[in-house]
Parts: structure tokens; C-alpha cells; sequence
């Protein structure tokens, strides 16, 4: 399995599952971009190269066609093409909003949320399309699900619809892509230490009462949750997608690969029987 010579273009590569993908792949010898609305992944791409990685860092917001247009202009012109696309930036409610049910959720948080998960991805694989197309190292996109795409969630509606949204984006997109010999995956993990759900799990914390669907420690819900008894890891996501960005995952297409400690393995007897 090597993704070394392949250049990688990762969003939401500032911080967590992004960086740690950009951390690994260009750790085994691929060029890597790290694209992010924030200013983070400019370190983080200067941290790569001082520990001899191949990296680069451009600004973008996925949901402007405009940015990410000149995101894969950038990424093909400082690497000389494109390979792989791992469309990691994402948002959850609970960083922009303490109105998680539906009847009170603001309209302008649920379009926010849809325009970065699913926009963004439909924006970046159809602007990166030309680059991939041309590539003769096994081109493929890697997109960001999430168990919340398999079954609803207490306080997580947009996101939840967002990653549903994602999975059949990609079954569809790997069709679409075949004839071009372009695979498209997805994975999606469960809880995983990032900023992110470390944020959203405060938010939700912090919102519910004695009579909500969640205990007021979300953090020991999550962990009693999966079956490996702790939380995901970034980097146990990064090694799921640098083997889908290999040739070793040739015959691997069209995939919503769930890596998530177990949950989904028991979910609905976790729910029935109050077990978290």
C-alpha cells in the first residue's frame, strides 16, 4: 500500500482528521495541499515540509466556487496535477448555533451546514474533475461521512442530513466518474478527538436539561457507546483513507466504509435497553 508520488489536495486540513491525513500521506512520500478557511494550515503545511514532507497551504472556502477553482488551479500547478481529493472540511450546528431542535433552528444554520458538507464536496470534485481525469496514478476522491448519515441523532439534524446527503453523493459520484476510471469513497467514523466534536459535545452538554434525550455528559455517552471502549483517533481515520487513495484499493469503489469503533454494530440495542 503507498500513496508516495500521488498529490493529495485535503480540505479542513487545519486541524484534525484533515491534518492528520496530511501528517500521514505526506509521511509516505506524497506531495500534499492543505486547503482551510483558516490560517492554521499554514503552519501546519510549514510543519510538514520541516519534518521533509512535500506541502502547501491554500486559504479556501469550499463553499465559493471562485476560491475553490483556485484551489485546484494552485494544487495542480505547484504539483503538476492532481491525484487524490479528500473532501474532509465540514460543520455541525452546535459550532454555530444553541438552537439544535428542529422547530427552533434557524433556517440560515441548516443552508450553512449543507453548503459546507454538500456544496463544498459537489464544488471541489467538480472543480478538481479536469485534473483527476488527467492523472495516471490512480486518481480517486475520498468524502467525509459520518454514522449520523445512518441514523438520527438527538441535536444533530443538519449535520445528520448533511452526511445522508454525503453517502448518496458518493454512490452517485462513483457512477458518474466510472468511465473516467475515477473511484469515489466515503468513511464514516463515529466519535473522533477532534476540535470539532469536542466542541459540539460542550455545546450539547451545556444545552441539555434533566428532561432532554441526552445525559449531561455526552463525552461518557459517546465512549460507552463503541465497542472498542474509547473514541476514535484521527489517525485511525487517516490510515482508512491513505489505503483508499492506494492502488492497494483498486477493487474499492462506490464505498461508505464505516469505522466507528462498533457503534453501528449495536446501536439499536443501545438505545432500547438505555445501555449508554
Amino acid at each position: 500500500m503507498t500513496v508516495s508520488g500521488k498529490t493529495f489536495v485535503i480540505t479542513g486540513a487545519a486541524t484534525g482528521i484533515g491534518l492528520a491525513t496530511a501528517r500521514m500521506a505526506a509521511a509516505r512520500g506524497a506531495n500534499v495541499v492543505l486547503a482551510d478557511i483558516s490560517h492554521e494550515g499554514e503552519d501546519a503545511a510549514a510543519d510538514i515540509r520541516a519534518n521533509g514532507g512535500n506541502a502547501t497551504f491554500v486559504r479556501c472556502d469550499v463553499t465559493s466556487a471562485v476560491e475553490v477553482t483556485n484551489l485546484m488551479s494552485a494544487a495542480a500547478g505547484t504539483f503538476g496535477g492532481i491525484d487524490v481529493l479528500h473532501n474532509n472540511a465540514g460543520i455541525h450546528e452546535g459550532m454555530i448555533t444553541e438552537h439544535f431542535e428542529f422547530e427552533s433552528m434557524p433556517i440560515e444554520v441548516f443552508e450553512k451546514v449543507m453548503a459546507v458538507n454538500v456544496r463544498g464536496a459537489f464544488l471541489c470534485s467538480q472543480s478538481a474533475l479536469p485534473y483527476l481525469k488527467a492523472s495516471t496514478r490512480g486518481p480517486n476522491i475520498i468524502n467525509a461521512g459520518s454514522t449520523a448519515g445512518f441514523a438520527g441523532y438527538p441535536f444533530g439534524l443538519a449535520y445528520g442530513t448533511s452526511k445522508g446527503a454525503i453517502s448518496m453523493f458518493t454512490r452517485n459520484l462513483a457512477v458518474a466518474l466510472a468511465p473516467f476510471g475515477i473511484r469515489v469513497n466515503c468513511y464514516a467514523p463515529a466519535s473522533v478527538d477532534t476540535n470539532m466534536v469536542r466542541d459540539v459535545s460542550a455545546s450539547i452538554g451545556a444545552h441539555v436539561s434533566a428532561g432532554d434525550p441526552l445525559p449531561a455528559n455526552p463525552n461518557a455517552a459517546q465512549l460507552g457507546a463503541h465497542l472498542v471502549r474509547r473514541i476514535g483517533h484521527p489517525d485511525d481515520i487517516a490510515e482508512l483513507v491513505c489505503f483508499l487513495a492506494s492502488d492497494a484499493a483498486g477493487f474499492v469503489d462506490g464505498a461508505v466504509w464505516l469505522i466507528d469503533g462498533g457503534v453501528m454494530a449495536w446501536r439499536d440495542t443501545v438505545e432500547a435497553l438505555g445501555m449508554r
